[in-house]
């Protein structure tokens, strides 16, 4: 909670959501009544919706908060449906990447950071949800993940042999 991460109305939250949801699969992720999510949970989501409530009394229960968004939702939908203008997405010459590529790309990618010695697990500071943040803002598609994980892919490859070298380096030190 201490990252600002992007921070939208229930409104919004419909927009984006019925926009996404015609190419990907969306959720809409509530958190537990009584503490809401925990951190881990948080920096998966792209964004984090508040409702406006009254200042009085600023919290709402999980069924009335899951109403509201999804009220939202069904109104974003009806008027997305009326609308005859070509979506930006029609244009575009690649799909975007789903959740799942995604996922697996961070795994890549902090798997690649830590090797470099760039990226401390035992130290982790705040990295990776960082990380998740830049790319849940920019949505690759599918062609600029797979330049981006051969670009890793590349960089472990040449870790890789660089200890080969350094291996037979040392044996033949030792040879002679």
């Amino acid at each position: 909670r201490n990252i600002p991460w992007p921070m939208v109305t229930p409104e919004q939250c419909a927009h984006k959501t019925v926009a996404e949801g015609g190419v990907n699969k969306v959720a809409l992720v509530f958190g537990r009544e009584d503490s809401g999510l925990n951190n881990e949970e948080l920096q998966l989501c792209h964004f984090h919706v508040q409702i406006p409530a009254d200042p009085n009394y600023s919290s709402l229960n999980l069924s009335a908060a899951v109403m509201v968004v999804c009220y939202e939702v069904r109104k974003a939908a009806l008027a997305l449906a009326e609308q005859t203008a070509a979506a930006e997405d029609e244009f575009w010459d690649q799909e975007k990447a789903n959740g799942e590529q995604m996922e697996h790309f961070y795994v890549h990618l902090e798997r690649v950071m830590t090797a470099i010695k760039f990226h401390d697990p035992e130290n982790p500071r705040q990295l990776m949800p960082r990380m998740r943040r830049l790319f849940s803002r920019i949505r690759i598609d599918v062609m600029e993940m797979n330049i981006l994980r051969g670009i890793l892919s590349n960089i472990e490859f040449r870790l890789d042999n660089e200890k080969k070298l350094e291996v037979e380096l040392q044996e033949k030190k030792r040879v002679e």
